[in-house]
């Protein structure tokens, strides 16, 4: 496998290539348990972190299922959460009461980001609504959030890789590594 150069900013590697596509696989066939009978089931990835693993999660999941996307932002430095969540492209479909909803997202740190977009999906009108997330940080919850679909629980480590930024770099590292505090600390 080609390194890339930064392969040189990461302190470890917390999660492989394999171990990533393993617990895709997982998840997909608890999807594919969980909405057999859905009429209409939408992936709804939010932008940029969650479109590694959407994307091959969509691929593993057996069941009809739709895409679609909303970018959301709750970061004001990069490093950490502002509280306030901004939405920059909102999910606009006529048909809302008739989909069953996953939100597909890379991390969840406070739980602000996905609570309000599960509440504000449920007020539009959604069918249902339900969460995935490839990596959980409970410890940084600050809100009573519990996702439906969990990949990892991690440990508060900066972690980048598969999606994951820090100043939109390190997206395209095929596994999920812990960065350096070096790289991002007094910047």
């Amino acid at each position: 496998m080609t390194k890339s150069v930064l392969d040189r900013d990461i302190e470890r590697v917390l999660l492989t290539q394999e171990e990533i596509q393993r617990v895709t696989t997982r998840i997909a066939a608890q999807i594919d348990r969980d909405f057999r009978s859905s009429k209409r089931l939408l992936l709804l990835g939010i932008l940029k972190g969650s479109v590694v693993f959407m994307g091959d999660l969509m691929k593993k999941v057996t069941v009809p299922v739709e895409i679609d996307f909303m970018k959301v932002s709750s970061y004001s430095d990069g490093t950490e959460s502002s509280g306030r969540i901004n939405i920059l492209l909102d999910l606009n479909r006529a048909d809302l009461t008739e989909c069953d909803i996953i939100i597909v997202e890379d991390i969840i740190d406070s739980g602000r980001t996905l609570s309000y977009l599960v509440e504000y999906l449920r007020l539009g009108g959604a069918k249902s609504v339900h969460t995935c997330t490839l990596l959980d940080k409970p410890s940084r919850r600050v809100v009573a959030f519990t996702p439906d679909y969990v990949g990892y629980e991690i440990p508060d480590e900066f972690v980048v890789g598969y999606g994951l930024d820090y100043a939109e770099q390190y997206r395209t590292l095929p596994y999920i590594g812990i960065l350096k505090p070096d790289v991002y600390k007094n910047k």
